[in-house]
């Protein structure tokens, strides 16, 4: 997240942590993809599409198989054939889908969307966003005048939290042979939290912390998932952002796993993203790590997880489970789309 909004109307300091969360999946229509790769997109070109969304590249951190731009907003994590586009504030990254579609096959070679993800949670402040992200039915429009397969969902209480998702979903055609399952696993856990202890977002902050690194370890955040490139930076006066790469080295691992997180930690609209693709038999332990690191008074947790994923056993946990720890699991709803499965839930703290 970037330094502090300022909405001028009045002088309120606001800024609006929520993230939109853009993925997409590249193939090609003749099915040989060898040669296709979104990394062969020049930098320079990144820059022109990300100032359409209104952010700048800040730092770079790579492995083999990933590449992780922290932005002025959030992060970018553009790998052979995914682009995930991460942004908060008052970005408007929907419209830089058509450039990065030429981009895609201009420079990459990749000439259609596999899959595409958008999603995000209920803003704090929608009346400040910017068009086509004042309202969800605005950003549907958009995507459906792009992608004829589109679906929209809601999940969650709309009057209360919720979180918006759009998603390829084609309608099944009489005889037209069943999608084969993935080759290659994939699944992406994100928590997004709001009222955050206030001692522990204080670190985010440069009275607290001379640097990023120094935030990074004092909040623990190195060890939520080990053996991760940690490339970290904190705001001027407050807020923090890192991506986390897997490093370049033979382990169970796949290198092209990141996580991320983003932190808005004034304690009027406090927030702090988390977001990971590390495969794992069970994300509990991931879960109860970021949840014991920020403390926050309600969380949302989503996972979404392929066929071939290993991760198919941890939504079959959280179904049964009621609370993690001293939060009350008040929500949970199951979706299942072309290639994925979808686990919502929604969590927050027992009365005192």
């Amino acid at each position: 997240m970037a330094a502090t909004e300022v909405n001028m109307s009045d002088g309120e300091q606001f800024f609006e942590g929520v993230e939109k969360l853009l993925e997409i999946w590249f193939t090609t229509g003749d099915g040989n993809a060898k040669t296709a790769d979104l990394r062969k997109i020049p930098r320079h070109n990144l820059e022109s599409l990300l100032k359409i969304v209104r952010c700048e590249i800040i730092s770079f951190a790579k492995n083999d198989q990933i590449d992780a731009y922290v932005l002025s907003e959030s992060s970018l994590f553009i790998s052979k054939r995914r682009f995930i586009l991460k942004t908060c504030g008052t970005t408007i990254p929907l419209l830089c889908l058509e450039p990065l579609l030429h981009l895609a096959e201009q420079f990459a070679g990749f000439t259609e969307v596999e899959d595409l993800f958008y999603s995000r949670k209920n803003y704090r402040r929608p009346e400040l966003q910017v068009t086509p992200h004042k309202h969800f039915d605005q950003e549907v429009a958009l995507l459906d005048s792009l992608f004829p397969d589109g679906a929209a969902y809601c999940l969650g209480a709309i009057n209360r939290d919720c979180w918006f998702l759009y998603t390829l979903n084609p309608v099944p055609q009489r005889n037209r042979r069943p999608a084969l399952p993935p080759l290659e696993p994939d699944q992406t856990l994100e928590i997004l939290m709001t009222d955050l202890d206030p001692e522990i977002m204080s670190i985010f902050t440069r009275e607290e912390c001379l640097n990023a690194t120094e935030a990074t370890k004092k909040a623990g955040i190195d060890k939520i998932i080990p053996n991760m490139v940690i490339d970290d930076f904190l705001f001027e006066p407050c807020g923090y952002s890192m991506n986390g790469v897997t490093k370049n080295i033979n382990t169970e691992i796949s290198n092209g796993c990141y996580m991320t997180i983003h932190i808005t930690p004034e304690n009027e609209f406090s927030y702090v993203s988390f977001e990971t693709n590390v495969p794992s038999s069970s994300y509990r332990d991931i879960i109860d790590k970021v949840i014991d690191t920020f403390l926050p008074g309600k969380f949302t947790v989503t996972i979404f997880a392929n066929q071939t994923s290993p991760v198919k056993s941890t939504t079959k946990e959280l179904i049964h489970m009621n609370a993690i720890g001293e939060w009350l699991r008040r929500d949970i709803q199951q979706c299942n789309f072309k290639n994925y499965d979808l686990l919502y839930a929604f969590y927050s703290k027992f009365p005192s």
